[in-house]
């Protein structure tokens, strides 16, 4: 219970902090911050995609997976975003999960090409054998 709250507290000081270094940061004209701001406003789409890897898959094996996965946004232009990282909570709440895949369509209808997309059905195929749990969530983003 005391993670959970701490965790809790954490995130809220953490979303205070990015709300007041937007404000701040996007005051000017121009420049990158102001440009993360305008991108922020628009209509987008999450697709979160966590995987947990059989415990036989070696580190080629998960690299592969990586890599293949790396290679969708070159391949599928319905993906405007894309970011990737490995869990390193030390909360250990994680269930397994190690690897989380972030990517942002403009639409449901990207993401409806996107789901069928021969390239997407390729990238499966390479994950499959080494794969044992899979958690997705898509959302749309809220201010």
């Amino acid at each position: 219970m005391k993670n959970i709250l701490l965790s809790i507290t954490l995130c809220f000081f953490v979303q205070i902090s990015f709300a007041q270094n937007g404000k701040n940061s996007s005051k000017g004209k121009s420049g990158k911050a102001h440009q993360n701001h305008k991108m922020e406003n628009k209509k987008m789409l999450r697709h979160v995609v966590l995987f947990k890897f059989k415990d036989n898959a070696t580190a080629d094996d998960v690299k592969k997976v990586e890599d293949a996965f790396r290679d969708l946004p070159k391949k599928i232009k319905q993906i405007v975003g894309y970011e990737w990282g490995l869990n390193n909570s030390p909360e250990n709440l994680n269930q397994g999960f190690t690897h989380c895949f972030f990517l942002t369509f403009h639409s449901e209808e990207d993401r409806a090409i996107y789901l069928p997309h021969p390239d997407h059905k390729a990238f499966g195929a390479v994950l499959g054998p080494f794969l044992d749990k899979v958690l997705v969530v898509d959302y749309w983003v809220k201010e």
